[in-house]
């Protein structure tokens, strides 16, 4: 995974931006696999481990009518921390985590499932739900992979974007 981190970190730096993460149920993970990318701290700017849903609301600012309605594991909880996590540190680019790594389910949902967001420059905003499988080890470590597999193909189609609209549409 730390290819993709390094991955994610070098188009940081080449664009001059920012990175901030919110986590749930990864609990600090995916800001660990940045950190262990040597000059990680070019971009990246820190994080909030959000674990209990009410510091979603009062660190993260996601609406509390969201939370009671919908509860923490669901796909705009996720859209609002990435959010809510790029603005609380002053970030170009935000990214967050939020699902069920078990043992037991959450808010109605299965264990496995597991939404990851990114937030960025110019109303930039994706979710995917995932579906996954084994014990909450694998669940936590997939998320981690899925996220910046995600980050990584919208930082590329962001530059791709971007290139366009400079070279007149051509």
């Amino acid at each position: 995974m730390t290819s993709v981190a390094a991955q994610v970190l070098r188009r940081l730096w080449e664009r001059d931006e920012t990175l901030a993460v919110a986590e749930s149920l990864t609990g600090g993970l995916v800001a660990a696999e940045l950190t262990g990318v040597p000059g990680a701290s070019r971009s990246f700017r820190g994080s909030v481990t959000a674990y209990a849903t009410a510091l979603k609301r009062e660190v993260l600012g996601v609406d509390a009518a969201l939370l009671a309605e919908r509860g923490a594991v669901d796909p705009d909880v996720a859209v609002a921390m990435a959010a809510g996590v790029r603005r609380a540190l002053g970030a170009d680019w935000g990214i967050s985590t939020t699902g069920v790594a078990g043992p037991e389910p959450q808010d109605g949902k299965p264990v496995g499932t597991v939404f990851v967001a990114v937030s960025g420059p110019g109303g930039v905003q994706k979710v995917v739900e995932l579906r996954l499988n084994g014990g909450r080890a694998d669940i936590r470590r997939e998320s981690v992979r899925s996220l910046l597999e995600l980050f990584s193909g919208e930082l590329a189609e962001n530059a791709r974007a971007q290139d366009t609209e400079q070279n007149g549409g051509n």
